[in-house]
């Protein structure tokens, strides 16, 4: 007899579980089903830990700035192994907080691996002995993604290592290879060079962060490359040759080879949803590019069949996954939710200096027709950046002429993955160039920096 439940949720991430929570709120019965670690990669092996390892390369950009700011010390040291362990234990901190949510919100949680079988019906299995089979006229695919293997360049997790290993480093690569400067990557490369490895970053693209504004992007490779990041756009690597402690790279870039000998080589080329082995084929749901086609309420072409998160498609961020998740809930039970759109979405990225955005790149913009009023600020004109020492940076803020719409806001420097949420407010407030402008910033703040950016795209920035 199967256990029966109004919603069935595979998946623990931050898109699965915040389902269920949601779920359970609307008093629904909810079931979760976690293969691996409730949290999912996000908290367990991305976004969280990333960011510990992110905070001590921070203060290891301090340390080596001391004299600026009035202090010397001597003979100070990196400690890998306390780093990746703080890392660590701030993921597992959290994820047992999860398993916590879950009890607090009555979801009873199966430990193993969920796959469909047959409408409304699910079996899940742990190390290919049963554990359960469930039933509920709603199931809600949200089992992620996982790293993209290139042929030839295949992750072994010795040498050619993915973002698991590249976050447990038992020692210190004195050089290290990037493949891919989405996100992932240039995060990697902020890390290993902070700590004193020579990185260098390969990407296919004309630019590095390449979903980014042009002009973003172009401020952080002069960033990176004055930090001693050795940066090649345009390039593919061919090949990779294992030695016995180092890889050599063969790199093709306007034409010419070169080639490079390193410790090791991080994999950051994208990720590929994980829709294998979990009872698709016995169901309508569409499947292009390795992501589960579905709509604004993660209906795929299967009644009562959802999919949400990284397999589903792009973009593929932990904040998507979750507000995806709470959609798909409430039209379950009826709400009426606004369907999901990705238009207010903002992407962030940890490294130094860190990257934010929201909206329409210039150049997309105009590609879709709009005629645009861009502003911009350097946060060599903000007091508060100056006083913090963090002088580099820039918000760009840009607007429909006709109408006064912030079509999109792109911003480099400290803090700018908190403060870009200000624009993400406005655009889902459908605000203009109007009430912006008459906003009061508090001084002195760098967010002063975000009102003098409006300004500017109307002629009447202040202090530059």
């Amino acid at each position: 007899m199967a256990d029966n439940f109004d919603v069935i949720v595979v998946g623990g991430g931050p898109g699965g579980y915040v389902a269920a929570i949601r779920a359970a709120q609307l008093k629904l019965k909810v079931a979760l089903v976690e293969a691996k670690h409730l949290g999912g990669i996000c908290l367990n092996w991305g976004c969280i830990p990333t960011k510990a390892l992110l905070r001590s390369a921070e203060i290891k950009h301090l340390l080596d700035h001391l004299p600026d700011y009035g202090f010397s010390a001597d003979n100070i040291q990196v400690d890998l192994a306390k780093i990746v362990g703080r890392s660590r234990a701030v993921a597992k901190q959290l994820s047992g907080g999860i398993g916590h949510l879950m009890k607090k919100n009555k979801v009873t949680v199966y430990d193993g691996y969920g796959k469909l079988m047959g409408k409304g019906n699910l079996a899940v299995t742990r190390n290919g002995k049963p554990v359960a089979q469930l039933a509920a006229p709603h199931i809600i695919l949200a089992t992620g993604a996982r790293p993209r293997q290139i042929p030839g360049l295949e992750i072994d997790g010795k040498q050619i290592i993915s973002y698991f290993e590249a976050m447990v480093p038992a020692s210190l690569p004195k050089s290290l290879l990037i493949m891919g400067s989405g996100a992932i990557g240039i995060e990697f490369a902020s890390f290993y060079r902070a700590l004193g490895t020579q990185v260098t970053v390969v990407e296919m693209m004309d630019r590095i962060l390449p979903v980014e504004d042009a002009e973003i992007s172009a401020l952080a490779r002069k960033a990176f490359e004055k930090q001693g990041i050795r940066i090649l756009t345009s390039a593919t690597v061919k090949k990779a040759e294992k030695g016995k402690d180092s890889v050599k790279v063969t790199v093709e870039a306007g034409g010419k080879e070169q080639v490079f000998e390193v410790e090791k080589v991080i994999s950051a080329v994208g990720i590929v949803g994980n829709v294998e082995d979990i009872g698709l084929e016995n169901t309508k749901a569409k499947v292009e590019r390795t992501h589960i086609v579905v709509d604004g309420y993660a209906r795929t072409a299967e009644p009562g069949l959802y999919a949400i998160g990284d397999v589903a498609g792009p973009p593929w961020l932990a904040h998507k996954a979750s507000h995806e998740g709470v959609v798909c809930v409430e039209a379950i039970a009826g709400l009426k939710p606004h369907p999901f759109e990705t238009g207010n979405i903002p992407g962030c990225t940890y490294a130094h200096p860190q990257v934010a955005s929201v909206g329409l790149t210039e150049a997309k913009a105009k590609e879709a027709g709009h005629e645009v009023r861009v502003g911009r600020f350097p946060f060599i004109g903000n007091g508060k950046a100056i006083a913090l020492g963090e002088p580099e940076g820039l918000i760009k803020t840009i607007f429909d002429a006709k109408t006064g719409e912030l079509l999109g806001a792109h911003m480099i420097g400290a803090e700018v993955t908190e403060m870009i949420q200000g624009y993400v407010i406005a655009r889902q407030l459908e605000t203009t160039e109007a009430e912006l402008m008459h906003t009061v910033f508090p001084h002195p703040t760098i967010s002063e920096a975000m009102h003098e950016s409006v300004l500017d795209a109307y002629g009447q920035v202040i202090h530059f």
